[in-house]
């Protein structure tokens, strides 16, 4: 395509609808999803990430990609996160890809525009976020220290993989320095006044590498997918928030199948009411996810995060 062909493509295509997402995020009624799109910022164009890089976190396929050659996984075999991950937690031990995933992550990555204006809505929000880690909590912590005596509290709900915590969750009610273990059913957060970061795919612990929690592998993708049919993956007073807010999906693209059985589980067992319109922001979209998306009842928009931030801040 010629670059004039793309300007007209771009002049012609429809943006989101900027106004009305900001309006409905100030009055708490959008759920942001944040997907790893959402964490890929802090990279110059054409860097690529290795283990050692502390100025930005690596793409699934580049962790998945140093997660191979860790384990010299078969040269013929696809590098698919959750398979290399599933080899390496087999040919090396749950643990050491504990610990691997640990130091990766275990850094002071700089939060984004995506973070840092999610952190800036005054109003209490639900953010639920696939990814490892802690962006958006220190995002959210350097608002606070901004605010100072007007500081917002938030708590961190994180689903667990670990045996021995069984189905129940991590919560963090803000400002305690050791997590509780809850069941999904009987979490006790008003949400009405507390924004509320749900890890739903786990996350790293900064203070205590034993809590890290990573649902990875292909076993933990089928335990959490087991959870989900179940009911017992998202808490329930969440679920009544996600029948009735819109949805805003950040950084994912639909061929994610495990994103998929989320929103089955939601459209089916949840019985979200049809109607209420979802939106998600993805750079060049392929056909076939423009049509998922379109069958999920979500307005997909070929744009990039840090631009659709950028216009979110128009007044």
């Amino acid at each position: 395509m010629s670059s004039k062909e793309d300007s007209e493509r771009t002049k012609s295509a429809l943006v989101p609808p900027y106004p009305l997402i900001v309006n409905q995020l100030n009055d708490s009624k959008v759920i942001p999803f944040l997907g790893a799109g959402a964490s890929l910022g802090g990279r110059k164009p054409g860097e690529a990430w290795k283990k050692g890089v502390r100025s930005f976190l690596p793409t699934a396929g580049e962790l998945a990609g140093h997660l191979a050659d860790t384990t010299a996984f078969p040269a013929d075999e696809v590098r698919e996160l959750a398979t290399v991950a599933q080899y390496f937690s087999v040919v090396g031990g749950r643990q050491p890809l504990t610990e691997e995933l640990h130091t990766i992550f275990n850094s002071d990555y700089k939060p984004g525009p995506l973070h840092e204006f999610l952190a800036g809505v005054a109003a209490p929000l639900l953010i639920v976020t696939t990814n490892y880690d802690d962006l958006i909590e220190r995002a959210l912590d350097d608002e606070n220290r901004r605010l100072g005596h007007r500081a917002r509290p938030y708590e961190v709900v994180i689903h667990t993989t670990e045996a021995d915590t069984g189905d129940l969750l991590l919560w963090w009610p803000y400002g305690e320095s050791e997590p509780r273990e809850v069941s999904p059913n009987k979490l006790d957060i008003d949400l009405e006044k507390r924004t509320v970061v749900y890890k739903m795919h786990g996350a790293i612990d900064r203070g205590k590498a034993v809590r890290d929690q990573y649902v990875i592998t292909e076993d933990d993708y089928i335990d959490f997918l087991t959870r989900m049919t179940t009911g017992k993956a998202v808490p329930a007073i969440f679920a009544e928030l996600f029948q009735t807010r819109h949805f805003l999906f950040l950084g994912y693209g639909l061929k994610d199948w495990n994103l998929r059985v989320v929103l089955n589980r939601v459209e089916k067992d949840l019985r979200r009411p049809k109607g209420i319109t979802s939106w998600a922001i993805q750079h060049n979209p392929s056909e076939l996810e423009k049509l998922f998306w379109s069958g999920r009842g979500v307005q997909v928009y070929d744009q990039l995060l840090d631009d659709f931030v950028r216009h979110l801040k128009i007044p």
